[in-house]
């Protein structure tokens, strides 16, 4: 259903991008070159026209993706999806404009106005009118429960049968599916509100079976509903659900002061319920992020192409065993991947079992000790930038051993799930690598902070602490 309603709305925003160029050319040659329409054919000569037929719509289509526009496609808000049209139709008109108009041969500066305020009007009149008949159909249906998000409830109790009670009951359908419900603890109390919820959706087990449940049912939100004396396992409840995709969150209003983070309120008539904000950036700059780590991934691994030979053969030459290191990780969303870097220990050095590695620690080879102090070892993760499995700056990735180890400690670790794991990070500039489960845990705080202040700023901050870092040959 949604690729679907994605690709009408990529149809739709190309057809108002041609049909907006063509009646530019059309405005000028009639208006501006003031030939009326005797020689209006000369338009479908021109190949500018037909080169702007193809390319200016690729423009937009790049635009509105890194705007964000084609994301939740069916939980789209008339009124924001105006403001977000209109925001894009200023920038990229003002692209245009520099980028294809102000070189033309004009009579007057007043032609620029015109054709700038007139390829505004029209293709922003043209892009929202089809948008805002896409979206009413799409909002008509959910309010007449012809689509549903699968939604998971947490609590069993009064509260989580009150909230059912209310979204189901309210004027306009809110798009709730409730699928099952899930208690605090291991074992509902059997009071008379648990028995009414599960005569309405069945009981799927405890907090402790979210990540499965997940897994099997693809639920699209949750509505965390506890009691008073339940709202100390509203962390708990956090925390199993942060690997859990782009889940939507929503909570009952008298809890909203547990949360830290960004949460913003929205109103669903008889249950207001607290969104809790589980993007971190905005969305053009996730798209810029995600450019910016393809682009020079590839531009690494071909200007250090020379550097991957070499240091492959110096590997190769001075200890026996495979070039590459390659282990599973935990990355985003607690999905498992493989993680590749070049060999610096020697073969079998985790026989005894996982260990992490330390100063003067007698497995990592002699080239292997240079290559981690200026993270040469480091560089075969491009691959894994570009394939979209990490990033060039998040917190880096570790193995389930260690997690579980961290977790029992510090539950909050999870947190770091919510983004890609990257080839360095804030922590690794202000903390290094860790040699024990405890340093892992003292340099999670600088992580933490990462999280908190995420954007493409910080993120080039960090790469250039990175980059004085491997100079000045401080690695470990």
């Amino acid at each position: 259903m949604e690729k679907k309603q994605i690709l009408k709305y990529i149809v739709c925003d190309t057809l108002s991008a041609m049909v907006s160029w063509a009646l530019l050319f059309l405005f000028r040659k009639m208006f501006q070159e003031q030939t009326g329409l005797t020689d209006v054919n000369s338009v479908f000569r021109d190949a500018n026209f037909w080169l702007g037929l193809v390319l200016v719509p690729m423009g937009w289509l790049t635009l509105y993706t890194l705007q964000g526009a084609y994301r939740n496609v069916l939980r789209k808000a008339r009124l924001k999806e105006l403001l977000e049209t209109l925001a894009a139709s200023v920038i990229g008109v003002t692209v245009i404009f520099f980028v294809l108009l102000i070189d033309d041969n004009i009579r007057t500066y007043r032609n620029y106005y015109g054709s700038f305020l007139f390829l505004f009007c029209v293709h922003f009149a043209l892009t929202y009118s089809l948008r805002l008949i896409l979206t009413s159909r799409t909002v008509h249906k959910v309010h007449t429960r012809q689509i549903g998000f699968p939604t998971l409830m947490i609590g069993s109790k009064r509260k989580a049968f009150q909230t059912y009670l209310d979204l189901e009951n309210q004027e306009t359908y809110s798009g709730n599916l409730f699928e099952g419900f899930v208690t605090i603890d291991s074992q509902a109390d059997g009071d008379e509100s648990s028995a009414q919820l599960e005569k309405v959706m069945p009981c799927l087990g405890s907090i402790g079976d979210i990540k499965r449940l997940m897994d099997e049912h693809h639920f699209e939100e949750a509505i965390i509903a506890v009691e008073d004396n339940e709202k100390g396992r509203i962390n708990d409840i956090l925390m199993a659900l942060e690997c859990c995709g782009d889940l939507i969150i929503k909570i009952t209003p008298d809890a909203h002061d547990l949360i830290v983070g960004s949460i913003k309120q929205v109103s669903i008539f008889h249950s207001p319920l607290i969104v809790i904000n589980n993007r971190l950036m905005e969305e053009w700059q996730y798209s810029v992020k995600r450019i910016f780590d393809v682009v020079i991934s590839v531009l690494a691994m071909v200007i250090l192409s020379p550097v991957y030979l070499v240091t492959a053969i110096i590997v190769k030459a001075t200890s026996p065993g495979p070039v590459f290191f390659t282990q599973e990780r935990v990355g985003y969303h607690g999905k498992p991947f493989k993680m590749h870097k070049f060999r610096s220990m020697y073969v079998d050095a985790e026989s005894k079992g996982p260990a992490l590695s330390k100063d003067n620690d007698p497995r990592i080879t002699p080239f292997g000790r240079f290559m981690r102090k200026v993270r040469l070892d480091e560089i075969p993760q491009f691959y894994n930038v570009f394939k979209g499995t990490m990033s060039l700056v998040g917190p880096r990735p570790e193995r389930q051993y260690y997690i579980d180890q961290i977790v029992r400690r510090a539950p909050e670790y999870l947190l770091l799930q919510r983004v890609k794991p990257g080839i360095t990070s804030w922590g690794q500039v202000k903390y290094g690598y860790a040699s024990n489960v405890d340093e892992m845990v003292e340099r999670l705080r600088y992580d933490l902070l990462y999280l908190d202040n995420m954007s493409i700023t910080t993120d080039l901050k960090i790469l250039l602490y990175t980059v004085i870092i491997i100079i000045q040959g401080r690695g470990k």
